[in-house]
């Protein structure tokens, strides 16, 4: 169970949607329920599937470049988009930059409200602020006008790193307590205009703060939680920081939509989200590997076979998996639970394994290529509804 034995997840109050019937229970995962919001074309919260955002690192002033980097995050499957707003330049250019997008776009601002009012009416989907960093309550009503005007949603994102005076100064430092508080005061404000069509995040660095602050929101407040640890670090420690705090929270049906903060290129964001879900059976998208770290007893070189598989297979959208692994130990077992299998043999000799029985033999040279032709010919019967995918069969794909 998420949260550590004895740990928050025993004390939920909230309602959870029951989970469906399975036939594996142990991977049954009771989503929290929350209202849906609309982020443009895209449902967060309810019963909707979990979005993965990401957002750019572009200068947003040049559209074009901007353009091409939502482009790439689009192909790698991004639901949602966030675009930083800092001055006039950036929300001069937002109108060409949301016209060209094929998601919704929310627009980053902190401190200058105009700047809001600015990209609600430029087309962004969504408006994340702090409410309480906009100023008097008559620029919130502003805001709020402007979103209600345009149809945009609002995101409200507390930061530990960004915590207001008071706050800081009541707990001494952030704690899940200050930031679910600083949570609740700009909520408030927004209801205050009467505008419900928000979601929160109550992000921290830390990866026990951040889910312990998660956990405590989820139980005061019934709006969709987009979540995330915040500046989580570079590809790999990024990535580990944060499937272990989103994984968590998810695992314990918490959230509706996801961001992986990392510092590398924002696409790769979106790949290390869709893993994280995948993992959970929450979403589906592409090719579900499973391979084996490899040793003395591999039939053929695993490492470089992944490696260049999921460079050949990156443009399959369809849901489907695929085993690899080096010999006949686990090999026979994984490649029945998998679409397409190969095990490694002898004299160069694999294994190849179709919706899980054994089908033919494949040589070394021939083996990428033939792997490739396997599973496109598998995504074609998939998407032309004349076959399943063992995921499906397996309860292993959402």
């Amino acid at each position: 169970m998420p949260f550590g034995a004895g740990g928050v997840c025993s004390a939920r109050s909230i309602t959870y949607m029951p989970a469906m019937s399975s036939i594996r229970p142990w991977r049954d995962i009771a989503r929290r329920t929350s209202r849906q919001i609309m982020v443009g074309s895209v449902p967060v919260g309810g019963n909707a599937p979990i979005t993965v955002q990401t957002m750019t690192n572009t200068l947003t002033s040049d559209a074009v470049a901007t353009i091409d980097q939502i482009r790439r995050c689009e192909e790698a499957g991004a639901d949602i988009i966030r675009v930083s707003c800092p001055d006039e330049d950036s929300t001069a250019a937002f109108a060409k930059i949301a016209r060209a997008a094929r998601v919704p776009l929310v627009a980053d601002i902190h401190f200058h409200y105009k700047r809001a009012l600015e990209a609600a009416d430029a087309g962004a989907a969504c408006l994340r602020i702090n409410p309480g960093n906009i100023g008097s309550s008559e620029r919130v009503a502003e805001v709020v006008r402007a979103a209600k005007a345009n149809g945009c949603a609002i995101r409200i994102g507390v930061n530990a790193g960004s915590l207001e005076k008071d706050l800081l100064e009541k707990y001494g430092e952030p704690c899940p307590d200050a930031l679910v508080e600083s949570a609740l005061d700009h909520i408030k404000l927004l209801q205050d205009h009467d505008f419900h069509e928000y979601k929160v995040a109550v992000k921290a660095s830390d990866v026990f703060l951040a889910v312990a602050a998660y956990a405590q929101l989820a139980d005061a407040v019934d709006c969709p939680l987009h979540l995330g640890i915040t500046e989580a670090g570079g590809l790999i420690g990024g990535t580990v920081k944060s499937a272990i705090g989103i994984g968590n929270l998810l695992w314990a049906g918490i959230g509706d939509t996801i961001r992986v903060s990392l510092s590398a290129e924002p696409e790769e964001e979106v790949r290390v989200g869709y893993e994280i879900l995948k993992s959970l059976g929450l979403r589906t998208r592409g090719v579900r590997i499973v391979s084996c770290p490899s040793c003395a007893r591999q039939g053929f070189d695993v490492i470089r076979t992944v490696e260049r598989l999921e460079e050949a297979l990156g443009h399959i959208k369809t849901p489907m998996s695929v085993s690899v692994l080096g010999c006949v130990v686990n090999g026979p077992g994984e490649a029945r639970e998998t679409d397409i299998g190969i095990t490694g043999g002898g004299n160069g000799k694999h294994m190849v394994y179709l919706s899980g029985v054994t089908d033919h033999h494949v040589q070394d040279d021939a083996m990428i290529a033939h792997i490739v032709e396997l599973v496109e010919a598998k995504a074609a019967e998939i998407e032309a509804g004349t076959s399943v995918s063992m995921d499906s069969l397996h309860g292993k794909a959402a």
